[in-house]
């Protein structure tokens, strides 16, 4: 679907994992224009690409990048029971194999790899980022699931509770907790607009989702220094779903040599979709200045990979000599 006025085509095709579900991929791409880069979108919990990330979107193709969306298993358009994640590995594994197949395109080898999350898409940014460490230029964390607030977690007796039902009834909705939709989006107008949207799960957290959504978190608290890649992280002061304490830790910790943060004083947990159009304004000048910095300075994934390349023929020559 093409959209001249904009300066960029919209696109959807359906993909199929390795275990035979069909999942939902998008791509919005400039037209008459190479792109300057590549970004890779990744929805929160119960959200998707195609309606709710749309905004992220059209904000980066315009700049000039061409931007790529899947939804995940039980999420959006994608087959599986909505809401449920059975294995978050297995949507690491399904975001890092599509992606990847847009990056080893020939005409996309030489451009450089940004990963885009927000909450739930955060954890999965930092995710991919462990599976393939020197495959992505870098990562843009929007409020990322880096540790759940504790107002959103049942107490520790529940969750015991909860975690052995787990093994008996993973796909039931019976987690107690605050309505998400509630405390994420601050703009009352995106609040109905998600309520409206039935590509947007709004039910009680699933058993088994919970537990994976938890154990991921917690993973990824205690393994912040494994981070290496360039990133920047933002999170609203304000956010009563994720700990923004938690992002300044990874800001901390994380081993990067390229490392930015931004705190929004009473900005809530939705930054990129649920705001008010002058905070998301905000948000997304420091994102998108973040980027131009990155393509700025030059490829160092390029640049390593050319040195591996002469130093292999380097080593080489010397074995025939």
């Amino acid at each position: 679907m093409a959209s001249e006025a904009s300066n960029f085509n919209y696109e959807e095709e359906f993909i199929v994992n390795s275990k035979g579900l069909e999942l939902f991929t998008c791509r919005w791409l400039p037209v008459d224009t190479e792109p300057r880069a590549l970004i890779f979108l990744n929805h929160g919990y119960g959200m998707e690409c195609s309606v709710s990330m749309k905004g992220v979107a059209l904000r980066l193709v315009k700049a000039g990048y061409a931007v790529y969306g899947i939804d995940n298993q039980g999420h959006g358009k994608s087959s599986g029971i909505q809401g449920y994640i059975p294995s978050f590995d297995d949507c690491v594994d399904d975001c890092s194999d599509f992606f990847t197949s847009i990056c080893e395109k020939k005409e996309n080898k030489r451009k450089m790899r940004i990963l885009l999350g927000e909450s739930m898409g955060g954890a999965m940014v930092l995710r991919l980022h462990r599976k393939k460490p020197e495959y992505w230029d870098g990562g843009v964390l929007v409020a990322p699931m880096c540790k759940i607030a504790d107002d959103m977690k049942p107490p520790q007796f529940v969750i015991s509770v909860l975690t052995k039902l787990t093994k008996i009834i993973p796909t039931w909705k019976i987690v107690p907790g605050q309505d998400i939709v509630d405390v994420a989006f601050r703009d009352p107008e995106i609040r109905n607009e998600v309520r409206n949207n039935p590509l947007c799960y709004k039910g009680r957290l699933r058993l088994q989702t919970a537990n994976q959504l938890l154990t991921v978190s917690l993973d990824l608290e205690k393994r912040l220094h494994e981070v290496t890649f360039p990133f920047f992280v933002g999170h609203g002061e304000a956010d009563k779903v994720t700990d923004p304490s938690v992002s300044k830790l990874l800001y901390e910790n994380a081993s990067s040599y390229d490392k930015t943060i931004k705190l929004y004083p009473e900005m809530w947990h939705s930054l990129s979709y649920g705001e008010f159009k002058e905070n998301i304004d905000i948000v997304f000048a420091d994102i998108i200045n973040w980027i131009e910095g990155r393509i700025s300075s030059g490829n160092s994934r390029l640049e390593r990979e050319q040195k591996n390349a002469n130093d292999e023929i380097s080593n080489k020559t010397k074995l025939i000599d």
